[in-house]
């Protein structure tokens, strides 16, 4: 994947190397904290149970980095294989996406979402599913889940639960959207 432009210069967004995990854990870490708190967030033992899972797709975890310090990573997302239920279809479902503190707001988390889509769709997935900001995501093409036939995985989730059909999309697939069972520890 090649440079994307961001409002402070480039990002570069590539595949997450072995050599990326404390780094990927750092940036977590500084994007989940909690004020004040010295818990670590969730999201830093989620990505390692995902990792350690049937459920991860190496070529589906992304790091973005300054074009100028291709060493340091900034951000990090991924995707994981989750399901329509009751057929069990597999689709994806994103997260968690993270970037630095410092390096927020500047395009390195929209460089990667683009990637990750991007990377989806070329290995002909179908769907991805999120819960998150409809106000963010919507400039990425996720809509309401509910609109499509997808169900959230806890019907609590209905407002801010998404889809993003991909090429290979069909109205068929529809359901109760499952993640990966390494989510069902958060």
């Amino acid at each position: 994947m090649g440079p994307r432009r961001g409002q402070d210069g480039c990002v570069l967004v590539r595949r997450e190397r072995s050599a990326d995990c404390a780094a990927i854990e750092q940036v977590h870490t500084a994007a989940f904290a909690r004020p004040g708190s010295a818990e670590v967030p969730v999201e830093v033992a989620l990505v390692d149970d995902l990792r350690a899972s049937s459920a991860w797709i190496p070529a589906l975890s992304l790091v973005a980095c300054p074009a100028d310090d291709p060493g340091t990573v900034i951000g990090h997302v991924c995707c994981t294989r989750a399901t329509l239920e009751p057929d069990g279809v597999p689709v994806l479902g994103l997260g968690p996406l993270g970037v630095r503190p410092g390096h927020q707001r500047l395009g390195a988390g929209s460089a990667l979402v683009h990637a990750v889509l991007g990377a989806a769709d070329a290995l002909d997935e179908a769907l991805v599913g999120l819960l998150g900001d409809p106000g963010y995501y919507a400039r990425f093409g996720f809509e309401h889940s509910a609109r499509w036939g997808v169900e959230p995985p806890e019907p609590a989730w209905a407002p801010h639960f998404q889809v993003r059909r991909l090429t290979r999309w069909t109205q068929s697939l529809t359901g109760t959207f499952r993640y990966a069972p390494a989510f069902d520890s958060v």
